[in-house]
């Protein structure tokens, strides 16, 4: 486990203390660090101490060590600490032998996924071990093995293919396996950075391959309308999650020029009223922003006060359809599209946005234009 100072050892969260975790990246450059020291000392290794990339010292402990005059294996359980990780507990293996020259080769083996698609960190081919943990296993192995030696060095996770599904390796074009990942080598329980940098990632992969036009849902449920209900491929769709503000700015720096937003009404009706940030921890104002709109329109008191005291959008709509006001959909809608383009506005390129509202129980509610035009010109 890590050595860490007591309040260093947590982050704290909505109230909540949680343990700090390692990356696969300084999983794997434990692990080879230890296979090292097996291979030459020709001794059974129990723990090892590796530097993080962001400078802490880190101990762990060896679950699986095989070695000979040839070859050292070692395993070691990736620790995610509490943060919701779909590698938590795999055993991540570096193998090691020695070479006749004084380089260092570093691969991925069984489990670890290669690129397919360029966009990423490392190029078409190569195996999905990110530039930092690159670097760290690296400068970690020729720090034991001192400068006359070589070696290569394998980096294996045997669940790696199976896990790899529950992560966002096969929208990425990274296939075969998990990626070995991380920047300061320590991983923070409920890190948003991570996600938006996933987020990111996918988005270049699109514009590598030429894509200039660019559709954004916050989760499934947006994915699925798009497909099931308005028939678009989602070839060029990417979730952008609760970080809306994040991924508009982001869309226009890497100059998309056509852009599509298709969500449920419960979390676009946030950025109507120019909340960026979606998630309920941020903001929850989905009931007062219905309602003003609601007003503008003239509608009656009485509507206003059921509207307030519904606790869904579903139940929302259920109200506003009974009483014939339907137009604010498109009161709605539109205000989307004002915020987004305003937040847009100062910057180049100019980004040509559109937006499509529903609700998992209705259906379609509203667009920026006929639907069937904006099917029609991303079909």
């Amino acid at each position: 486990m890590i050595k860490l100072a007591k309040e260093e050892d947590y982050v704290y969260y909505n109230g909540r203390a949680l343990r700090k975790g390692f990356t696969t990246g300084t999983t794997a450059t434990a692990a080879a660090v230890a296979a090292t020291k097996a291979l030459l000392d020709q001794t059974a290794q129990d723990t090892v101490r590796v530097t993080a990339a962001n400078g802490q010292q880190v101990d762990f402990e060896i679950k699986e060590c095989h070695f000979d005059e040839h070859e050292a294996s070692i395993a070691i359980q990736k620790d995610g600490g509490d943060d919701q990780d779909a590698t938590d507990g795999m055993l991540i293996y570096a193998t090691v032998t020695l070479r006749d020259d004084d380089q260092i080769v570093l691969d991925g083996g069984k489990g670890v996924g290669r690129v397919t698609q360029a966009g990423l960190a490392n190029p078409v081919g190569m195996a999905a071990i990110n530039p930092t943990p690159r670097k760290m296993i690296k400068q970690s192995v020729r720090a034991t093995l001192g400068p006359d030696r070589g070696a290569n060095v394998i980096i294996s996770a045997p669940e790696g293919e199976k896990v790899a599904k529950l992560t966002y390796n096969p929208k990425l074009g990274i296939v075969g396996g998990i990626s070995i990942l991380g920047t300061s080598g320590i991983v923070t329980p409920m890190s948003e950075e991570s996600w938006k940098h996933s987020i990111t990632i996918e988005m270049n992969i699109h514009r590598k391959r030429g894509d200039k036009d660019l559709i954004l849902t916050p989760g499934n449920y947006g994915e699925d309308f798009l497909k099931d209900q308005m028939h678009i491929p989602v070839t060029k769709q990417v979730q952008m999650s609760n970080f809306v503000g994040y991924v508009l700015h982001e869309v226009q720096r890497l100059e998309f020029e056509k852009l599509l937003i298709v969500g449920d009404l419960g979390k676009l009706i946030k950025v109507s009223a120019g909340i960026f940030s979606t998630h309920s921890k941020d903001a929850d104002a989905r009931a007062e922003i219905m309602v003003a709109n609601l007003a503008l329109m003239g509608a009656p008191t009485e509507l206003l006060q059921k509207v307030y005291k519904c606790l869904t959008t579903i139940s929302m709509i259920e109200v506003i359809n009974a009483a014939g006001y339907q137009g604010v959909y498109q009161m709605i809608v539109d205000k989307i599209k004002l915020r987004a383009d305003k937040l847009l506005a100062h910057r180049k390129p100019h980004v040509d946005i559109d937006v499509v509202i529903f609700s998992n129980k209705t259906g379609f509610l509203a667009a920026t234009k006929p639907l069937a035009e904006i099917e029609g010109q991303w079909q």
